[in-house]
């Protein structure tokens, strides 16, 4: 039933194109490989892989959220210079089922940090 209710509302794309996040001119992220999660009521949310991130900019949190339709999520505070962002970026290292393309990959909040798609 968890499944059925988070495809009501959560949907994953394959991106069409490259993504790019940038914080305070530097760049954060950079692929054409990313998932897009559109869900009801929030931004679309784009995952990069890991190989795709600058991870020397992020430091792991102790932030955990649990979300019903994908699961656990570990966050990460972003550095960049003089920016700071608190819980700029999270992952699900292993979210529920149907949520299992995204496993690993990370996503940024877009209202603190500058999402580029093209």
């Amino acid at each position: 039933m968890a499944e059925s209710h988070a495809a009501d509302r959560i949907r994953l794309t394959q991106g069409a194109g490259r993504v790019r996040v940038l914080l305070d001119g530097h760049r954060l992220a950079d692929s054409t490989d990313v998932i897009e999660l559109h869900e009801t009521g929030y931004p679309v949310r784009y995952y990069f892989p890991r190989a795709g991130v600058e991870m020397g900019l992020l430091t792991p949190s102790a932030t955990r959220t649990h979300c019903p339709l994908k699961g656990e999520a570990e966050y990460f505070g972003v550095r960049t210079g003089s920016a700071v962002v608190t819980d700029g970026a999270w992952s699900y290292p292993a979210p529920l089922p149907a949520m299992a393309p995204i496993a690993g990959r990370l996503a940024f909040d877009g209202e603190q940090v500058q999402i580029v798609t093209a």
